[in-house]
């Protein structure tokens, strides 16, 4: 009979999670490098991409605020 869980029923997807980003950033790393970016220049990139995820546009924030009163 196998084990129901590796790790617990909420440490088995933390895990999972963890090792798929993990490889992500390996991947995504391994293949700037091979095009001739340095490690800064990578760490720059992603933060101007999270950055921009992140934000929100006046409109946004107006039908937010509406919403909430």
């Amino acid at each position: 009979m196998s084990a129901p869980y590796l790790i617990s029923k909420f440490g088995d997807p933390i895990f999972a999670m963890s090792v798929g980003i993990a490889a992500a950033v390996v991947r995504v790393n391994r293949e700037e490098k091979e095009k001739g970016h340095s490690t800064q220049d990578i760490l720059d990139t992603l933060k101007r991409r999270t950055s921009a995820l992140f934000e929100q546009s006046d409109e946004a924030k107006i039908v937010v605020g509406k919403v909430g009163k």
